[in-house]
């Protein structure tokens, strides 16, 4: 069945235990030697910039935003960004995404990074970060690593590293 209407709200702390389950049916064990989930671990996402897509009661997708650095910038890094297999291919990882960016321009943040798919990520503001600009802590295939600038912001000039946020 596919649902006419996705109602996509923050994600709340009783939600942890079923994205989890998301992520490791979507992503498997490997997840964690990524770097972009490296860069994440003991940081915690920002709970005003992460959100869930429901389908009725049921917890369809999830996305979440984790502070970093990008030098010396604040900035967010994307991810993951999950869908129950279920529900791929109906618009939720696109809703949720769309909301993610909206809500973090809200919010007078300047940048969001992320590794992933130019095609599927590009019309929402994302663009190839300028080939050895941006670094990160471990590998990452240059073609995935993307930034969207948001308000105005203009990706970082010279060589960046992007670190995690430790607040």
């Amino acid at each position: 069945m596919i649902p006419t209407k996705w109602f996509v709200r923050p994600e709340e702390a009783t939600d942890a235990a079923q994205i989890e389950s998301l992520q490791a049916e979507a992503f498997g064990p490997g997840r964690f030697v990524r770097t972009a989930f490296q860069m994440r671990e003991g940081v915690p996402h920002c709970p005003k910039l992460s959100f869930v897509g429901l389908s009725g009661r049921e917890l369809a997708g999830s996305v979440r935003m984790t502070p970093i650095y990008i030098g010396a910038a604040p900035a967010y890094l994307l991810g993951p960004l999950t869908v129950a297999p279920a529900y791929k291919n109906q618009g939720l990882g696109r809703l949720l995404l769309k909301t993610a960016v909206e809500e973090a321009g809200k919010a007078s943040e300047t940048a969001i990074l992320l590794v992933g798919d130019a095609a599927y990520y590009g019309p929402y503001g994302f663009q190839p970060v300028s080939y050895g600009s941006i670094t990160m802590p471990g590998p990452v295939d240059p073609a995935r690593l993307l930034i969207a600038c948001l308000k105005g912001a203009n990706q970082p000039a010279g060589k960046a590293f992007a670190r995690r946020f430790w607040p």
